[in-house]
């Protein structure tokens, strides 16, 4: 497992750099203007080229001056940018040419000691367009592209591929535990009582974490890796670059880890945040432990915990596959019990079922209840195996795949899931088609 390296897009304002941002992600996820200085809050989105994915960051224009108080926000912003990244990419204007501005972002970016590597933006027709001059920049040869049109953007992601660092490799035989959620509900109190040490600096003041820590520990003779992340916030919320990258570090954790703890608050409930944070480790195939802390805060009656869970599980019904545990950083209930289900679900992560196994229980399922079958196609489903661990995945394989409706793919995930369990991780069910 390693580190998806980060890419982020730095120049001075009105280079197309947002422009570049949605050529290379897709889409319109950053706002496009003709005025200088659109982008003030921070964008990032997921990138693929050639095999490496990676995540590419949309920053303001670094402005010439910090006289204005919003312009020494994109300023730190831009900074904070240089300092998380593994690659920079300089945008200039082939367009305009070189702008007295261009050397002050060079000097920013020759500080940093990050490989870098300088865009050519708005070189529409390379033919008529003079980019070679951005070569008395001493920054090395220009990539030209055009990020309205698209020309030249292959070979751009081509030159940014081969600059990507690989990331670095995690050791396997640890197993990494992201501690996840919104800002001040206790995830780092809760890291230190489970090492029984102050390892974290913890605070009243939300947000007190800002980077990703990963603190190793060692319990039965297993080696664990935790990671005490910040707060994952909405996105209206990560109004500076400490906040966005915090948020960007979180992201990073997760696809990092092999367990996520989603950590909410007893008092507060469940929130629309804490959904996104489960959704996002989930579909990131990582197995899932809910812990509902400050529980000694919660006003009890009978059966509290079970009707707490009960709700929960109502609304995001996957997370009735995924245990829960009731604790209390301060007094340190049922903190320990935590070590156990890390175990237990990483377990059942790793578990791998015999193909016979499987097969007698895709007999079983099809004895209930055969596929919907298609107007003028006879739907058979012949025989299933696990092909992959971490998280699992069934393959069924059968006649027409793309026929089987998605109640019944359903209809197999459960039947499986009440079969072998698999608690705290997704159960994936693919369909493929029977080889002749």
């Amino acid at each position: 497992m390693s580190t998806t390296p980060v890419v982020a897009i730095i120049g001075r304002p009105n280079v197309g750099k947002s422009a570049l941002f949605n050529r290379i992600v897709g889409g319109h996820a950053a706002i496009v203007s003709e005025e200088a200085g659109t982008t003030r809050d921070r964008h990032f989105g997921r990138a693929e080229w050639n095999g490496r994915s990676f995540w590419i960051v949309d920053t303001g224009g670094l402005p010439d001056n910090t006289r204005e108080a919003i312009d020494g926000e994109i300023r730190k912003q831009v900074l904070e940018a240089i300092s998380e990244a593994d690659l920079l990419a300089f945008v200039v204007d082939a367009q305009q040419g070189v702008h007295p501005n261009d050397a002050k972002v060079l000097d920013l970016l020759r500080e940093s000691d990050k490989p870098w590597m300088v865009i050519a933006n708005k070189v529409d027709d390379p033919a008529s367009t003079d980019f070679y001059e951005f070569y008395r920049l001493g920054a090395g040869e220009p990539v030209p592209v055009s990020a309205t049109n698209g020309k030249g953007s292959g070979d751009m992601l081509d030159a940014m591929a081969a600059l990507l660092p690989e990331g670095e490799l995690e050791e396997d035989a640890s197993i990494r535990v992201a501690v996840v959620g919104r800002p001040n509900v206790g995830k780092s109190s809760l890291v230190n009582r489970m090492l029984g040490e102050q390892r974290l600096v913890v605070s009243e003041v939300a947000g007190t974490t800002r980077d990703a820590i990963d603190t190793p520990f060692k319990y039965h003779g297993r080696d664990f890796i935790f990671v005490d992340t910040a707060g994952l916030r909405r996105q209206s919320k990560i109004d500076d670059g400490i906040e966005f990258y915090s948020s960007l570090r979180t992201r990073r954790a997760i696809e990092r880890s092999d367990v996520c703890i989603l950590v909410i608050d007893a008092v507060e409930g469940l929130h629309n945040q804490d959904l996104k944070i489960a959704t996002l480790a989930w579909e990131s195939g990582r197995a899932l432990i809910v812990v509902v802390n400050k529980w000694d805060l919660k006003e009890k009656e009978n059966n509290t915990a079970a009707k707490f869970e009960k709700d929960i599980v109502e609304k995001v019904p996957y997370l009735g596959f995924v245990p829960f545990v009731f604790t209390s950083a301060v007094t340190g209930q049922r903190v320990t019990k935590l070590f156990d289900l890390i175990l237990q679900v990483e377990a059942e992560r790793e578990k791998r079922i015999s193909t016979s196994d499987i097969n007698d229980t895709l007999q079983s399922l099809l004895a209930r209840r055969q596929p919907p079958q298609a107007a003028g196609r006879e739907i058979k489903l012949n025989y299933a195996t696990q092909v992959e661990t971490s998280p699992p995945t069934i393959a069924v394989f059968g006649n027409h795949p793309e026929l089987v409706q998605e109640h019944y793919i359903r209809f197999l995930h459960n039947g499986f899931r009440a079969a072998y369990g698999f608690t705290g991780n997704p159960l994936n069910i693919v369909l493929r088609r029977k080889s002749a």
